[in-house]
């Protein structure tokens, strides 16, 4: 997962409102030189794939696919220029912090969904609903469009997604008797949460050298995995007016369950000092035989196996645990136009994102993660093997953030709570109410400062 932002929130209120009174963009005739001249457009984006449609392409870079959708729209639209620019991602926030201090943002920006919700609740992203027709409404499941809206408006137009699962190793399953519990090739298997257990029981008395389950809590990142455990026995984490209820007896059970297991020996051991990348290289040295995993992570290690550069073994996927419904999130990869003030920059930069989004060749690039599009989906399913697995696995995906306001404030108060559990300074229950307790006042702060939750 990509490292979030730090942005200026205590601030944030302030820095809105001048940008929406002022315009948050260049002027038009700033950017233009005068009202005869071209309108010029800005795109940033994060480094997502590169090449157009594939990365072996001549050339291919992670400017590729945008800069050949921008030859294209400036063809039908001869009075639009469009300049793209790539940011890395973890200069995004502080560069992105900038831009609105000296109203001289960007566009559009192309990036994960949940990287860019803080932008929403300052009241600088434009509503999308304008430009999304009955067509792609009906093409893209629900799910998705769950994790793209706040207050039933979208912000966030959706182009592609990289779902969350977890991977194990079917070659240790089999050498354990565990074949009952290993799916398809290119199946998600779908446990409960006893079977985990039984499955990672069983693996730690067959191979003495395998910790069963990858565990992890150094840091924030790799946390959606963290919150998503918490979700098996049915807690919804968030309630309907967005308050943290993950301390309510469901989700005390399931940490209980997961630092049990932790105890019992079933996970990596000094979970607390480990961080998402050190499980990741540990499932792939052969040393764990559940891991996390999203999609793009999979296809790494595939690809890394298919180079030699990883030992080949048998990798399949699972969705998390759930007593009730198995678990999965994904992170929607969407494009966001900012308001600047000007009507004809907004409505040539929505113009622009509903072409690449919509034309019926261009939207074949979401391929090189995983298509939003069900019609895309199926045109690609005997080229991408796991694709059909993943489409209907859609009805499991949660929004994870809840698109709420501060929730990057609350990842860092997330994972000290769960170092307390591993270390046993502190039980499920009272690690679980310490961050009920901060996290809903950071939500309470941050929904005062949102302009969008307060229109």
């Amino acid at each position: 997962m990509k490292k979030l932002n730090k942005i200026m929130l205590g601030s944030m209120a302030v820095l809105a409102s001048v940008v929406v009174l002022s315009g948050c963009g260049k002027g038009k005739e700033e950017a233009s030189g005068s009202k005869s001249d071209k309108v010029t457009l800005d795109m940033w984006l994060t480094p997502q794939w590169k090449g157009i449609f594939d990365d072996k392409e001549e050339g291919a870079d992670y400017d590729s696919f945008f800069k050949e959708a921008a030859k294209r729209f400036e063809e039908k639209n001869p009075g639009v220029k469009i300049n793209v620019q790539v940011i890395p991602g973890e200069q995004r926030a502080d560069k992105l912090s900038v831009a609105v201090q000296t109203k001289q943002l960007p566009d559009m920006f192309f990036d994960s969904s949940f990287a860019l919700s803080e932008y929403a609740h300052m009241g600088i992203l434009a509503p999308l609903d304008d430009i999304v027709d009955d067509e792609t409404k009906k093409d893209i499941p629900e799910s998705i469009w769950e994790n793209v809206q706040i207050k039933d408006k979208t912000y966030f137009y959706p182009f592609a997604h990289n779902p969350g699962t977890l991977s194990y190793n079917a070659d240790m399953f089999k050498e354990a008797g565990l074949d009952k519990y290993i799916g398809g090739e290119h199946e998600i298997v779908n446990w409960s949460p006893e079977d985990l257990k039984t499955i990672a029981k069983t693996i730690k008395d067959k191979q003495k050298d395998v910790a069963p389950f990858g565990l992890f809590a150094k840091n924030n990142q790799g946390d959606t995995w963290n919150m998503s455990y918490l979700r098996m026995f049915g807690n919804e984490f968030f309630d309907k007016n967005g308050k943290i209820v993950v301390n309510e007896e469901s989700g005390e059970k399931a940490l209980k369950f997961i630092d049990d297991m932790r105890k019992d020996g079933l996970t990596t051991s000094g979970a607390e000092s480990l961080s998402s990348n050190d499980v990741n290289a540990m499932f792939q040295n052969k040393q764990t035989a559940i891991n996390f995993t999203n999609s793009v992570l999979f296809n790494g290690i595939q690809k890394d196996m298919e180079s030699g550069k990883v030992e080949k073994f048998d990798m399949r996927l699972a969705n998390i645990p759930g007593e009730k419904k198995p678990v999965s999130f994904t992170y929607v990869t969407s494009s966001v136009v900012f308001d600047s003030g000007d009507s004809e920059r907004v409505k040539a930069a929505k113009d622009f994102v509903k072409f690449y989004s919509t034309d019926k060749e261009l939207v074949k690039a979401s391929k090189n993660a995983l298509p939003v599009r069900d019609s895309v989906a199926k045109e690609f399913e005997n080229e991408m093997p796991y694709l059909k697995a993943y489409t209907e696995n859609s009805e499991n995906i949660i929004n994870f953030s809840n698109n709420t306001p501060g929730y990057v404030e609350l990842r860092n108060v997330f994972f000290p709570e769960l170092q307390a559990v591993y270390t046993n300074d502190k039980s499920a229950k009272e690690a679980l109410d310490s961050f009920a307790e901060n996290g809903n006042r950071i939500i309470e702060e941050n929904k005062k400062k949102s302009l969008l939750l307060n229109k």
